[in-house]
C-alpha cells in the first residue's frame, strides 16, 4: 500500500512539472515589480554606488508580498516583509563584516530562516516562507563589509521598500478594488525547525566544499519548503534544479554582451516583468529568467569571471533542492511526532 501510495505521488510529481496553472492579474502585478526595481536601481547608479543596488534591489522585492490584496490589507503585509528585508539586509551586512563571516552566516541564515518562517506563516504572507529573507541576508553576508555600511544599507533598503510600498498603494487606489481581507495561520511547530535545518545543511556543505556562493544553496534549500504539501513541495525541488540549469543557457546569453550599468538595470526590470508573468503558472518556467536576472544583479553590485559564476550556481542549486527535497521527505514522520495532519491544504494562490 505504502509503495502504491509513493508511486502516485510519484506521477503527480512528474504531471505538475509541466504544468501551466491558470493566473489571474499578474499583468498588474508584473508591472508594479518592474517599476519597484527600476527605479531603486538607477537611483543608487545615478548616485554613483552601483554598490548599493545589492541593498536596493532587496528592498524593491516588497512589491512582491500581497499579491492578491488591496488597500490596507496589501500595505500592511508588505510593511511587514519590507522591514523584514531591510532587517535581514543589515543583518547580513553586519555579518560581513567579520573575518569569518563564511562560517558565521550558516547558523544566522538558519535562525533568519527559522524566524522568518513564524512571521510569514502567523502574518499569510504571499509569497510564503522566508524566502527573501535568507537570500537578502545570504547576499549581504557573502559581500565584504564595514560596520559603517550598516547606516548606508538599511537607508537604501527600507527607502527601496518605502517606494515599493507607494507603488503598491497608488494601485491599489486607482483600480478601487475592494481589499480581501488578511488572516492568521497556523504555525506547525515544526516548520521553523525544517527550515533551519535545510539552511544549515545545504550551507554547511557548499562552505566546506568551497563553493563561491553558498547563500544560493541555502535559498535553494529553503524553496521547496515553502510550498504547501509534499507533491507540491518535490515539484518545487524538481522545478529549482531543472529551471535553474536551463536557465543558466539564457544567463550565459544575458552575461555575454556585457552591459552598462544602465542596460543592465533596464534588463533585469524586464526580467523582473517576465518573471512575475510566469511564477505563478509554472515555477521552473520562470526560473529561465529568474536565473539570469539574480546574476545580473550580482554582477552589477560586483562584477565577476562568468564562467565560475555559471558552475557555482548550478552546482549549488543542485545541493540545495536536494538538501530540500530530502528534509521534505522527512516531514510525514515528524507531522506524526507532532500529531499535526500529513497534508495541510494549499492555498489556491501559492506563488
Amino acid at each position: 500500500m505504502r509503495w502504491k501510495v509513493m508511486g502516485e505521488r510519484f506521477r503527480a510529481t512528474l504531471r505538475d512539472l509541466l504544468h501551466l496553472r491558470e493566473a489571474h492579474g499578474t499583468h498588474r502585478v508584473a508591472l508594479r515589480a518592474g517599476v519597484s526595481v527600476l527605479v531603486p536601481l538607477l537611483a543608487v547608479l545615478a548616485a554613483g554606488h552601483p554598490d548599493w543596488s545589492l541593498y536596493a534591489a532587496f528592498g524593491a522585492f516588497t512589491s512582491l508580498y500581497g499579491r492578491n490584496h488591496v488597500h490596507l490589507s496589501r500595505a500592511a503585509m508588505q510593511a511587514s516583509a519590507g522591514a523584514a528585508l531591510t532587517a535581514s539586509v543589515v543583518l547580513g551586512v553586519l555579518v560581513g563584516s567579520l573575518e569569518s563571516r563564511a562560517w558565521v552566516a550558516v547558523p544566522t541564515a538558519a535562525a533568519v530562516a527559522a524566524a522568518g518562517a513564524v512571521l510569514a506563516a502567523a502574518q499569510d504572507w504571499h509569497p510564503p516562507g522566508p524566502l527573501f529573507l535568507v537570500f537578502g541576508f545570504g547576499a549581504a553576508a557573502s559581500v565584504p563589509h564595514a560596520v559603517s555600511d550598516v547606516p548606508t544599507a538599511a537607508a537604501v533598503a527600507g527607502l527601496s521598500s518605502l517606494f515599493a510600498l507607494l507603488v503598491g498603494a497608488v494601485g491599489s487606489v486607482l483600480r478601487r478594488q475592494r481589499s480581501r481581507p488578511a488572516r492568521l495561520r497556523h504555525v506547525w511547530t515544526w516548520e521553523p525547525v525544517r527550515y533551519a535545518v535545510a539552511v544549515v545543511l545545504a550551507g554547511g556543505a557548499a562552505t566546506a566544499i568551497g563553493i563561491g556562493h553558498p547563500y544560493w544553496a541555502m535559498v535553494a534549500a529553503v524553496v521547496p519548503l515553502s510550498a504547501r504539501g509534499v507533491t507540491a513541495q518535490l515539484v518545487r525541488a524538481g522545478h529549482r534544479i531543472v529551471g535553474t540549469l536551463l536557465g543558466l543557457l539564457t544567463s550565459a546569453a544575458l552575461l555575454a554582451p556585457g552591459f552598462s550599468p544602465v542596460a543592465t538595470v533596464l534588463v533585469v526590470a524586464a526580467l523582473q516583468i517576465v518573471t512575475e508573468l510566469l511564477v505563478g503558472r509554472n515555477y521552473g518556467l520562470a526560473l529561465l529568467f529568474i536565473t539570469p536576472m539574480a546574476l545580473l544583479m550580482g554582477q552589477l553590485a560586483a562584477a565577476r569571471l562568468v564562467g565560475s559564476l555559471l558552475v557555482d550556481r548550478g552546482v549549488e542549486t543542485v545541493i540545495g533542492a536536494a538538501i530540500g527535497g530530502a528534509v521534505v521527505l522527512c516531514q510525514p514522520w515528524l507531522r506524526r511526532c507532532d500529531g499535526a495532519p500529513e497534508h495541510p491544504p494549499e492555498p489556491a494562490d501559492q506563488v
